[in-house]
């Protein structure tokens, strides 16, 4: 059986019709009184079916359309445009916006009203969708998605075209066996990157970072025009992170290249990153898994020694009163200058002594995500209740940290 009209002329519309006749208005913006009565059809097809019973509209003779000033008979026009503004960077998919002068809006609104029309499809996405449908034509790329490599902005006031061209993301872990590596660029705090005698003009307070080693082949790969590097948590600059790696998310921003071979990238960093960081399980990431590793809370496994004048037997009696039990933690004096100073509470999950010699010996330990490791080991001046040193009833220090494990994928 057949379905129904694709646009049915009923009365409500045709009144419509007759009352916005008399306006000199272009064929779109006609039909798009009705944009919303019926489907399939587009606006000036809708105008040309009403016109037999409305009949024609009043000669404009040169004279713009009262609302859009004739923008939809300037699509090609503003296609020319966006594809000149995105020049240079590749793209596969992307979305049309538009910006109009507020009293053209204000106009459409208030011919709806007179002409009592309870069907009209607003100009910005109507323009939107046909300046997409232009784009889709030229180019063969994919209009309207909610994943675009590109957002053209068609600015009607000005008559431009502005490009913003969407980050490019890969994921993956990260393993660093450098003690002296942080995790992202550290800007001098003297001069604040701006660069000065202090950092010998770097901007940095240390010369390189697990993200520039990391991102460096990515940007040369994408002529990328920088990026951001998101962790999940991160370890000390001393610490290494051993294990099966930190899973991160690496952000290219405006990357001009899309297309590329992600595992070949990540397989060779290259020489400054040799011995001090690799990668696996490299691929290509959406905009929202970044949310998903900031806020990921796993626990952690760590190798921690130990100096300290104990016997073992001590230190073994100390673990067993602190696993499973929770740990009060005041923000460590360290990274009191970068934090609120408060109090976080924190569980020890499982602790042990793997070696022990005179003087010295090492942890295995597992504890929730937040744990200040070595504050629980040396106390901080009694800033975490219980510590180890309080335990045992002897100064300690840590003599070296390593991050075994990140249990991201347990559960």
């Amino acid at each position: 059986m057949a379905g129904p009209p694709p646009f049915e002329l009923a009365e409500p519309v045709v009144a419509s019709a007759r009352r916005a006749r008399g306006r000199e208005l272009c064929a779109e913006c006609f039909g798009r009184l009705f944009g919303r009565w019926g489907h399939g059809l587009t606006n000036p097809e809708r105008a040309a079916l009403l016109e037999p019973v409305v009949g024609p509209g009043p000669p404009r003779n040169g004279k713009p359309c009262s609302i859009c000033g004739d923008a939809f008979g300037r699509l090609g026009l503003w296609a020319d445009r966006a594809l000149r503004a995105a020049e240079g960077f590749e793209w596969h998919r992307f979305t049309c916006g538009s910006r109009w002068d507020p009293e053209r809006l204000a106009t459409e609104e208030a011919v709806w009203a007179e002409v009592g029309s309870a069907w009209g499809e607003s100009l910005r996405p109507a323009f939107n969708r046909e300046l997409g449908k232009t784009i889709e034509a030229r180019t063969g790329a994919q209009g309207g998605t909610e994943r675009p490599d590109v957002v053209l902005l068609a600015d009607l006031t000005v008559g431009r075209v502005e490009v913003t061209v969407m980050p490019l993301y890969v994921r993956g872990r990260y393993r660093k066996f450098d003690r002296s590596l942080p995790q992202t660029r550290w800007p001098c705090r003297r001069c604040r990157g701006r660069g000065c005698d202090a950092c010998s003009g770097t901007g940095k307070t240390y010369p390189t970072s697990v993200e520039e080693l990391v991102g460096a082949p990515f940007v040369r790969a994408t002529s990328a025009e920088g990026t951001r590097f998101h962790g999940m948590g991160r370890e000390d600059i001393d610490a290494r992170m051993l294990g099966r790696g930190r899973p991160f998310v690496l952000e290219l921003l405006r990357p001009k290249v899309r297309s590329i071979d992600v595992a070949a990238i990540a397989a060779d960093l290259g020489p400054d990153a040799a011995g001090r960081v690799e990668v696996r399980d490299v691929v290509p990431a959406r905009a929202e898994e970044v949310v998903a590793v900031k806020e990921a809370a796993p626990e952690k496994s760590y190798r921690v020694g130990v100096t300290g004048p104990v016997a073992l037997a001590k230190v073994n009696e100390a673990l067993a009163l602190v696993v499973g039990r929770t740990i009060d933690q005041r923000t460590p004096t360290r990274v009191a200058h970068r934090r609120s100073d408060r109090v976080r509470s924190r569980r020890i999950v499982s602790a042990r002594v793997a070696e022990a010699a005179e003087g010295r010996f090492t942890i295995d330990l597992r504890t929730e995500a937040g744990t200040y490791v070595k504050e629980w080991v040396e106390g901080d001046q009694g800033r975490t209740d219980p510590n180890l040193a309080g335990l045992v009833g002897a100064p300690l220090r840590v003599e070296y940290l390593d991050v075994l494990e990140i249990h991201d994928s347990e559960g």
